[in-house]
């Protein structure tokens, strides 16, 4: 590690592929938690590139499950977390509303880490396995059109570095990274950050990582989510070209709420939450959702506008196919229990 670490500290930056050397190398036994530290405190001192991000999410994916074959058009709505608003899961009840208006979606998530309760924390909560095999993993995706890939699970060579990060205390490149190690092979994302000074240089690591299409955005109170408070900042990457751009709830036909009325709670009542979404309840958790899945579904492309997958967000609710997608999902869950 020593010639990375010299480098990283006279502030100069990794290509992608010696970042990949780099990054093999925090993964063998030889290399020690300090070096590992010390590397990672260098690049954020630096400043992570998209070049240095693309290439550590390259050997996470090589290490990460593997499915028994590639489906054809999948995405993922994952946010980055860290934004400290304690909303509802709003990107984990979207993705079955973008899955309901016919996107396959590969949803990766985690516990609860900045937030009060995590994809995982619902979604088990609510009966969905957190442990499918990649054969299974790959059949919820063809046949139900949606799965869930628990980051712990399908990425075990990870277990390592969050001994690594605890000790540091502080965000590092791992914190940005987590939506962009899927090991399913995607080809367009809805991806939320944090930090609105990323959202150009997160476009060009999906660029780099093969997205044809994909939504990067941050919510007004610098939310990892669309939010229906004010005025949200996107970037739009459409094969290889990079478009910037802001979107109110007003312009998308939405009412305007304060960020404080999506707070969500506990695991029990989050997935109250996600399951009055998905029967048709109205509010704010509603309108959240409609804005945020309409986006994923403008992402994917399947909508030309965000207004028209506004729309077609608006008839997977009411029509009743997000519901039946987390149906099967948790009927699925159970099936796969029993056959062990």
């Amino acid at each position: 590690m020593k010639q990375f670490l010299d480098k990283i500290t006279n502030n100069e930056s990794l290509g992608m592929e010696e970042m990949e050397v780099a990054a093999r190398q925090m993964f063998e036994e030889g290399t020690s938690d300090t070096e590992i530290g010390a590397f990672l405190t260098g690049l954020k001192v630096k400043g992570e590139t998209a070049d240095e991000i693309a290439g550590l999410v390259n050997v996470i994916r090589e290490k990460s499950m593997t499915l028994p074959s590639s489906i054809p058009g999948v995405m993922d709505n994952c946010g980055t977390g860290g934004d400290g608003s304690q909303s509802f899961n709003v990107s984990t009840t979207s993705a079955f509303v973008i899955a309901g208006a016919g996107v396959t979606v590969a949803k990766h998530g985690n516990r609860s880490i900045s937030s009060k309760t995590g994809s995982a924390d619902v979604l088990e909560h609510l009966g969905v396995s957190l442990a499918l095999t990649p054969e299974q993993t790959h059949e919820a995706l063809k046949e139900n059109g949606i799965a869930f890939l628990f980051a712990p699970h399908v990425h075990p060579a990870l277990k390592r570095m969050m001994k690594v990060r605890k000790d540091l205390r502080i965000p590092t490149i791992f914190n940005l990274i987590g939506p962009l190690t899927n090991p399913v092979e995607l080809t367009t994302q809805l991806l939320g950050i944090y930090r609105r000074d990323m959202l150009e240089r997160m476009a060009n690591v999906l660029h780099r990582l093969g997205r044809k299409r994909a939504l990067i955005l941050n919510g007004a109170g610098h939310m990892d989510e669309a939010s229906l408070a004010g005025e949200n900042h996107l970037v739009l990457l459409e094969r290889g070209e990079i478009m910037q751009f802001t979107l109110s709830p007003e312009e998308v036909g939405l009412p305007v709420y304060s960020n404080e009325a999506i707070i969500g709670g506990d695991s029990k009542q989050n997935a109250e939450i996600l399951y009055g979404v998905l029967n048709g309840e109205k509010g704010a958790y509603r309108d959240t959702v409609l804005m945020n899945a309409g986006l994923g579904i403008f992402a994917n492309g399947k909508a030309e506008t965000v207004q028209d997958g506004v729309k077609l967000a608006k008839e997977s609710i009411d029509s009743g196919a997000a519901l039946s997608k987390l149906e099967y999902l948790i009927d699925f869950s159970s099936r796969t229990k029993q056959e062990v």
